[in-house]
């Protein structure tokens, strides 16, 4: 792009002192002609206009600057310019029988019988040459949105006209980010239609940064190639010589298209060809009785083609030493080799930086997923590696934080405040749940892991139903703040919502805290005690059953503010948790259970692993966690404690 600019500083100046006598020009013809005189002087052109003929108006119209132009041409493109009989060009628009008139130099109105009127309809091919030229207008005009279409216009219907008139806009363009997409969109159209190739190649170099979809799309069209076939290597910018025998039947296939060879004969014609000569009861001399042997058949055509009677059998030898007599090549569309040769070092750079740019994304993406199952993970991680506890009802504790996030909005307005509000508020519902939960059912059920599995998957179904009768089976609105609406794009390849990285963020946040409170708090102390050596840890005065409650509400309250940093992010339903909680055990198990670092190492790998294979098959994301099961299976059965095996009753158990 710096090549480009130092580029377009020569080019735009030329432009400049053009449009400057340009404007210079027009303003001494409007002392003494108007619009009305021009369109006088083309009225031919005008009312039966051609896209060969009416490029002469279009150029004095253009040249004329005068400020009704842009008008009457937009008009004249929407099919509301009538002609009065004397010849008098009007805009008008039609009420019944009548016209609303307006002079297309004095705006004064007035009304008549649209009788004595015809209306000018130009087709779709000069209308498009009206646009052309109504863009050089658009492109400098007070207002910015006219501005702004006239710069869409050119992106859809890039044209060579529009390089000058575009060069001239950018520097008297006051608006910095429409500024910066003329220059974007010039240096396009420079490496395409620039008028030297000097001027293309420097234009083609700044494009060599540009990942853009444009940029590779201007590349692609500069190196479109025609496939061809001749005796002899044409002359020309070659692309590439093809070799024949690749696929030998296509390449002789496009020799018959070309006329440059016979059509290879099918069984049909051979039949047909061998009933059409019959004589006295043979073929080619052949008795009629042995043509049902296949290799007979052949041999009375080839009878035939020897007498000149049938054409030549094209064999797979015959077709063969045909195509070895042709040349097969793809010649580019544009016949400068300098051209090329750079478009094709761009494109190089290009694909290398985008390729660079998709591992980026791929790599923020599954960042994100990661944090995703680390926030729902981390809640059972801890239950499971300090209680032993495979709770099924996990996920309803991230639902239920969630919706406590809905509730909070339905009485705060303010996202930002509600959020604030809904972060500490969920912790204390599900923490107090978790804690309910862990003093009637879970204490009663401890070392008997299958009814403390069963029980908790009851009360999942419970939580589920109760939520359906509450919210209903309707997904809820939890509704983000707008500084976290929209992504944070870096280029058309890397973008990441806002979203995703506060749930990142928050992911981040969490652990410290975790941490914190397992290395440097007395909970934590004592959590670590209880897990290592229950019974030495209630010996030393530790209340073990104490310290599962409390450390069953602390995952429980760490699920319910996952539940509404994933509420942002996803659906909010009464079945929101089952979406999670397989993905959270799969954590748990492959980081290491009761780990906190382990959680984290394993919500890394399955995000991870998850991104890639949905980057493999991008159209099946169910397929991707179904591969991602088998993975962890396959893992566990090399390491079944996980990547961060813990030490104390978890891993004795």
């Amino acid at each position: 792009m710096r090549l480009f600019f130092a580029q377009y500083r020569k080019i735009t100046m030329r432009h400049i002192l053009l449009a400057l006598m340009m404007m210079l020009g027009g303003t001494l013809a409007a002392s003494s002609q108007t619009l009305q005189t021009i369109l006088q002087t083309h009225a031919e052109e005008i009312a039966s206009p051609s896209r060969n003929s009416v490029g002469v108006a279009l150029d004095d119209l253009v040249a004329s600057g005068l400020p009704q132009v842009t008008e009457f041409l937009e008009q004249w493109a929407d099919k509301n310019i009538w002609q009065r009989s004397d010849g008098v060009f009007f805009i008008a628009s039609k009420a019944g029988k009548d016209l609303t008139l307006t002079d297309i130099d004095t705006k004064e109105q007035s009304t008549a019988p649209a009788a004595g009127f015809t209306r000018l309809k130009p087709n779709g091919g000069v209308r498009r040459v009206i646009g052309t030229a109504l863009v050089q207008f658009q492109l400098s005009d007070p207002d910015l949105a006219r501005r702004e279409t006239a710069v869409a216009s050119i992106a859809r219907r890039p044209e060579a006209a529009q390089l000058a008139p575009l060069m001239a806009s950018i520097d008297g363009e006051t608006d910095a980010a429409l500024k910066t997409r003329k220059i974007q969109l010039a240096a396009l159209l420079s490496a395409r239609f620039a008028k030297t190739p000097t001027d293309r190649i420097a234009a083609i170099d700044g494009l060599a940064t540009d990942t853009s979809v444009e940029a590779r799309a201007v590349l692609n069209q500069i190196l479109s190639t025609s496939s061809g076939a001749a005796l002899s290597e044409p002359d020309g910018n070659i692309a590439t010589i093809l070799d024949p025998m690749a696929e030998p039947d296509a390449f002789y296939a496009a020799l018959v298209d070309a006329g440059l060879a016979p059509a290879r004969q099918t069984a049909a014609d051979i039949r047909g060809a061998l009933e059409a000569n019959i004589v006295a009861g043979r073929i080619g001399g052949l008795p009629l009785a042995r043509m049902d042997d296949p290799d007979v058949r052949i041999a009375a055509y080839a009878a035939l083609a020897a007498d000149g009677t049938v054409p030549e059998l094209v064999t797979e030898n015959l077709r063969d030493a045909t195509l070895s007599t042709h040349v097969f090549f793809a010649l580019y569309d544009e016949p400068n080799r300098d051209i090329t040769q750079a478009a094709e070092k761009a494109l190089a750079s290009v694909e290398t930086r985008v390729a660079a740019a998709q591992t980026v994304d791929l790599t923020l993406d599954a960042l994100s997923l990661a944090s995703i199952f680390f926030l729902a993970a981390i809640g059972l991680a801890i239950t499971f590696g300090v209680m032993g506890v495979i709770n099924m009802a996990h996920g309803e504790f991230i639902m239920m934080g969630a919706y406590t996030g809905y509730v909070v909005q339905l009485f705060i307005p303010n996202y930002t405040v509600s959020i604030i509000v809904a972060l500490p508020l969920a912790f204390a519902v599900t923490f107090a749940a978790g804690v309910v939960m862990e003093r009637l059912v879970i204490r009663r059920l401890y070392h008997r892991p299958l009814e403390t599995l069963l029980a908790t998957f009851g009360i999942s179904i419970a939580l589920q139903q109760i939520a359906k009768n509450v919210f209903g089976t309707q997904a809820r609105p939890l509704t983000s703040p707008d500084w976290l609406a929209g992504a944070w794009i870096v280029n058309d390849v890397i973008q990441i919502s806002f979203i995703r990285i506060a749930i990142f963020a928050m992911a981040l946040i969490f652990l410290a805290l975790i941490i914190y409170i397992l290395k440097r708090t007395r909970l934590g102390l004592e959590v670590r005690a209880v897990t290592q050596n229950p019974g030495m840890a209630s010996s030393m005065g530790i209340n073990p059953n104490r310290i599962n409650m409390m450390t069953f509400g602390l995952g429980s309250g760490i699920a319910g503010i996952a539940g509404v940093a994933i509420g942002l992010y996803a659906k909010v339903t009464s079945e929101m948790g089952s979406d999670y909680i397989v993905q959270s055990f799969m954590t748990v198990v492959v980081g290491g259970v009761g780990n906190v670092w382990g959680t984290l190492a394993g919500a890394a790998m399955i995000g991870f692993g998850q991104k890639g294979i949905e980057w493999l098959n991008p159209s099946n994301t169910l397929a991707a966690q179904t591969f991602m099961i088998l993975f962890v299976i396959l893992f566990i059965q090399f390491r079944p404690k996980g990547i961060v095996a813990l030490k104390g009753r978890a891993a004795g158990d």
